[in-house]
């Protein structure tokens, strides 16, 4: 069993950057492909982006190409994201999520999933 805490998020003025960590437990770590997904006020969950188990293979949402970068790193047993451009519509939940075989932008695909860590983008 594996457990994820993520870290980084707080308030940002528009135009700003973050960088969000997602330290992990347990578990075989260098296994797991890890996911981002974001929970904005009033609305579903949405996923953000991918890594595959090397870090080798990453896949972007369209909402966020160009702007966010995703990114792991075994030996520290750590995912980040990092978040460049932050616009309002950026703020929600932040949550990673970390499986074997499950590199894909579905949160049923995941295994493992941390409590999530607010991100506030002001105007």
């Amino acid at each position: 069993q594996a457990q994820l805490v993520e870290s980084g998020g707080g308030t940002v003025q528009a135009g700003g950057s973050l960088r969000l960590a997602c330290a992990a437990s347990g578990g075989d770590f260098d296994a797991y492909a890890v996911g981002w997904f974001r929970q904005g006020p009033g609305k579903v969950r949405e996923f953000l982006a991918t890594v595959s188990r090397s870090g080798g293979s990453k896949h972007h949402a369209d909402s966020v190409k160009g702007r966010f970068t995703i990114s792991k790193d075994n030996a520290k047993r750590t995912a980040y994201l990092q978040m460049n451009n932050l616009e309002p519509e950026d703020t929600g939940v932040y949550y990673c999520a970390a499986g074997v075989g499950s590199y894909g932008d579905r949160w049923s695909q995941y295994d493992y999933f941390g409590q999530g860590t607010q991100v506030t983008v002001s105007s």
